[in-house]
C-alpha cells in the first residue's frame, strides 16, 4: 500500500521582524547573518497567538482546500516543543477550536471520535508524529489523519540564538494513495540522551525568591525567614508563592543551549542515522554497498535551525559518499587538499583542529557547491524569510523545495527525496520519500511566497515588547483567524485557555 502526504498547508503569523534591524540593535555585522547564515526575516507571534492557534489555522486551511469533513479525520497528532500545559496536550486546544468552528454545520459531536496527542522531542516531534501516523494508515487504507507541527522558536534577548527565531505551523494530510509523496518503511534512527539544547523545569526556593525581591526593592535587612514562615502558616494557598512546598518550580519557553555542541550532535546523529538507513536498505536490496545514496536523491530535505545549516552540516556525509565510491583521493588531488598527519602536530588538539579544517575545505569546493545548489538550496529560501520553526522546520524545507520545483516545472515524477530530521536531546531520523504524479499540482498551490509577501514588518520596540510580553493587545487586529481570548486566573479555572474564531 502506498501511504504518505496528500497535501500540506502552512500558517505563519502576519508580522515579522527584519534581521537587518536586529543586526543594528545588537551591533552584529548584517552580512554575517544574511550571507553567512542565510537569514533575512523572523516570523514572530502576535499577542493573541500561540502554538494551538497556529496549528488550528493550518489545519483549517488544509481541511477547507481539500473539502475534508471532521468525521473523516481519525487523528490529529501534533509535534511541538511549545506545549501550553504540563499534562493536557496542546492538540486538545486545537481540537476544540476546530470543533467550535465546524459544529454549526456538523453538530456538537464533530471530532468527538478524533484521537489527539502531542509528540515532543525538540525539533523532531513532527517527524515522529508522521512516522507513527503513516504506520497507522498502513494498517487500514480507509484511515486519514492529520499531522501538524506548531512551534514558537524563542530565545532570550541578546542571546546567540536570538537571530534564528521563528514561528509557524504546518499541517499535513496523511492517507493511502496520496497525491504528493509516499514513504516506505525504511527509517534510519540514531538517538542519545544529551544536553545540547533543553528547557528544564527550573527550581527555586521560596526563601531565595523572597530574598531576590527584597534585594531589588533595596530592603536587604528584611527578615526573610519570617516572611517564609508566614507563607507556611496555613494550608490555604493564596498566591503564587503561598504554597506549602519549600521549592517552587517554573518553566521558561526559552532554552538552555550550547550552540557548538548542538551543531556537533546534529552532525553526529544525522551521520549515524544515515548509516543506519544505509544498512537497512542495503540488507533489503534497495541499494548496494558502493552506492552513493545521496547522489540518487533528487533533493535533500533538512531540519534547518537557520537557512544554511543543512549545507554546513552535510559535508561529512558528502565525504563518506566519495569514499564509498572510491573517489575521495582523486577529489583531494583535484582540489589541492592535503590530509593532515598527526606527526606534523605537537598535540592532539592542534591535529584535531586541522582535521576539522578538511571539512571546511571540502565545503568550499566547486563540486560541493554545485551539489548544494542542485539538491539543497531550493529548500532554504522559506526558512530565510521565516526563521526556525522547530518541529515544522524540516517540513518547511520540503514545501519550500517543492514550490520552487513546481514553479520551475521540474520533472520529478517518481523521483526520490532524502530527509535529514533532527531533534536536540538528541535524535535523528533519515528516510526517503517518492514524489507522486500529482505532486506538481499540489505543490503549485502551497502559496508560500504570496503568504510571506503579505506580512507586516514591526520595528524593534514592538518586537521587544511582544517578545517580553509587555505589549498591550495585538499588534495587528485579528481577522479571519483563531485567537486566544483569555486565560483563567483563579480556582479550577486558573491557567485554562479559551479561544475563539474572529471573522
Amino acid at each position: 500500500m502506498k501511504v504518505g502526504i496528500d497535501d500540506m498547508s502552512l500558517y505563519v503569523p502576519k508580522i515579522y521582524f527584519d534581521i537587518e534591524d536586529l543586526a543594528v540593535a545588537r551591533n552584529i555585522e548584517y552580512s554575517k547573518l544574511n550571507k553567512g547564515l542565510g537569514l533575512s526575516k523572523m516570523s514572530i507571534l502576535d499577542a493573541h497567538e500561540d502554538a494551538a492557534t497556529m496549528a488550528a489555522n493550518a489545519i483549517l486551511e488544509l481541511m477547507k482546500k481539500n473539502n475534508i469533513q471532521p468525521q473523516q479525520i481519525g487523528r490529529i497528532y501534533m509535534g511541538t516543543e511549545s506545549a501550553l500545559d504540563g499534562a493536557k496536550p496542546t492538540a486538545t486546544y486545537t481540537l476544540e477550536m476546530l470543533r467550535s468552528y465546524f459544529k454549526e454545520e456538523y453538530g456538537e459531536e464533530c471530532f468527538l471520535h478524533c484521537d489527539v496527542i502531542d509528540m515532543t522531542f525538540a525539533c523532531i516531534g513532527g517527524v515522529d508524529a508522521l512516522n507513527n501516523t503513516i504506520d497507522w494508515v498502513r494498517a487500514d487504507d480507509e484511515r486519514m489523519g492529520i499531522v501538524v507541527s506548531s512551534d514558537n522558536a524563542k530565545y532570550e534577548l541578546a542571546s546567540s540564538g536570538e537571530y534564528t527565531q521563528g514561528a509557524g505551523a504546518i499541517a499535513m494530510l496523511v492517507k493511502a494513495n496520496p497525491r504528493l509523496i509516499t514513504f516506505e518503511d525504511n527509517w534510519g534512527v540514531a538517538c542519545m540522551g544529551v544536553h545540547d539544547f533543553f528547557k528544564p523545569l527550573r527550581h527555586v526556593t521560596k526563601k531565595d525568591l523572597i530574598a531576590e525581591v527584597m534585594e531589588w526593592a533595596d530592603l536587604k535587612d528584611t527578615d526573610i525567614h519570617a516572611i517564609e514562615e508566614r507563607t507556611n502558616a496555613s494550608l490555604e494557598s493564596k498566591g503564587n508563592i503561598d504554597y506549602n512546598e519549600a521549592t517552587l518550580t517554573f518553566h521558561k519557553s526559552t532554552p538552555i543551549f550550547d550552540g557548538q555542541y548542538s551543531n556537533q550532535c546534529y552532525q553526529d546523529r544525522i551521520t549515524e542515522a544515515f548509516n543506519h538507513f544505509r544498512k537497512k536498505t542495503i540488507s533489503k536490496g534497495i541499494y548496494q554497498d558502493t552506492d552513493a545514496i545521496t547522489q540518487s536523491w533528487e533533493r535533500l530535505i533538512f531540519h534547518l535551525p537557520y537557512a544554511y545549516h543543512g549545507r554546513r552540516i552535510f559535508s561529512s556525509i558528502f565525504i563518506e559518499e566519495l569514499e564509498r565510491q572510491g573517489k575521495w583521493d582523486s577529489f583531494l588531488t583535484e582540489n589541492g587538499i592535503e590530509i593532515p598527519k598527526r606527526a606534523d602536530f605537537e598535540d592532539d588538539a592542534s591535529y584535531q583542529k586541522a582535521s576539522r579544517g578538511i571539512i571546511r575545505a571540502v565545503s568550499k569546493t566547486a563540486e560541493y557547491k554545485a551539489f548544494i545548489q542542485q539538491k539543497v538550496a531550493k529548500g532554504e529560501w522559506a526558512s530565510s524569510d521565516i526563521g526556525n520553526m522547530y518541529a515544522g522546520s524540516v517540513f518547511l524545507s520540503l514545501m519550500s523545495s517543492l514550490e520552487s520545483d513546481a514553479n520551475e516545472n521540474s520533472d520529478l515524477n517518481g523521483k526520490k527525496l532524502g530527509f535529514f530530521a533532527y531533534g536536540s536531546g538528541s535524535k535523528s531520523k533519515v528516510f526517503e520519500g517518492t514524489l507522486q504524479e500529482g505532486w506538481k499540482s499540489v505543490a503549485g498551490n502551497f502559496g508560500i511566497r504570496n503568504r510571506l509577501d503579505q506580512r507586516d514588518k514591526v520595528d524593534y520596540d514592538h518586537y521587544k515588547n511582544l517578545h517580553t510580553g509587555y505589549h498591550q493587545g495585538s499588534y495587528q487586529q485579528p481577522s479571519r483567524t483563531f485567537m486566544l481570548k483569555r486565560i483563567g486566573t483563579d480556582g479550577t479555572d486558573l491557567g485554562a485557555r479559551y479561544y475563539e474564531w474572529i471573522d
